[in-house]
């Protein structure tokens, strides 16, 4: 069995003192949570957060690192600092670094693989723009990203994948939870064709304008594991009431 992982991307928002308010409200509205919580602030907010965190039952993940393990690379930081900071989980390829900050197939692959080798584990990102959806082309869109972000990877350590179609991100629209499913449950025969038996335990989550009014529904689809937040998981009480399905 799978359990279900319920993760919050703060992206650019929430300065130290702020994330340590949301923090101290979330920690008690979740403390009997039956699934795995993770939320992912921006990396000033992810010392106070490891030192809140501590003992919890809400793990730690950054928004994105470099391959390398150090190096002349003014604006980045390594697996091993998030690790050392605190952080377990990283995201790997968010449709926002691909579009706004040029990541490729390739660079999303590199962070991936890296990412294992420190121990950490990578959430990569895949999903289709709103023309590629219009044009019948979703699934050889995710197919593609697929392929090049997870290049190499033979099911050895563990490894997360977030649908988010990008049409979907931050405009209030939703896939509908048959359209999820059918993508996730396409990534999974994806995986099952690469990896073997190894892909049933694999977590897959949706992104994409998640809300509490429509969690119960997708995470009641056969393949839909979790999902990862983005402006819902601002607020301790609405990302609670998502985490309380």
């Amino acid at each position: 069995m799978r359990k279900p992982l319920i993760a919050g991307n703060w992206k650019m928002y929430k300065n130290p003192a702020e994330a340590k308010k949301i923090i101290t409200e979330l920690k008690e509205l979740v403390k009997d949570i039956k699934v795995d919580l993770l939320i992912c602030p921006p990396f000033v907010d992810l010392p106070v957060a490891a030192r809140l965190l501590k003992e919890s039952n809400i793990a730690l993940g950054a928004q994105n690192m470099h391959w390398q393990a150090e190096g002349a690379y003014t604006g980045e930081i390594s697996a091993a600092m998030l690790k050392d900071v605190g952080c377990s989980f990283v995201l790997c390829g968010h449709s926002e670094r691909r579009q706004y900050f040029g990541e490729t197939n390739e660079t999303v692959n590199k962070k991936t693989l890296a990412a294992i080798a420190a121990g950490l584990v990578p959430i990569v990102c895949v999903g289709e723009t709103l023309a590629q959806k219009e044009a019948g082309q979703s699934w050889d869109a995710v197919k593609e990203q697929l392929k090049g972000s997870l290049a190499g990877w033979c099911g050895n350590g563990k490894l997360v994948i977030a649908y988010e179609p990008v049409w979907a991100i931050g405009t209030g629209k939703t896939a509908t939870p048959a359209d999820a499913q059918s993508i996730i449950s396409q990534i999974r025969l994806n995986l099952k064709k690469e990896i073997g038996k190894i892909a049933e335990s694999v977590i897959i989550l949706y992104g994409g304008s998640v809300k509490p009014e429509n969690i119960k529904e997708l995470m009641a689809c056969a393949d839909i594991d979790g999902v990862l937040v983005g402006g819902a998981s601002l607020e301790a009480a609405t990302f609670a009431a998502i985490a309380n399905y």
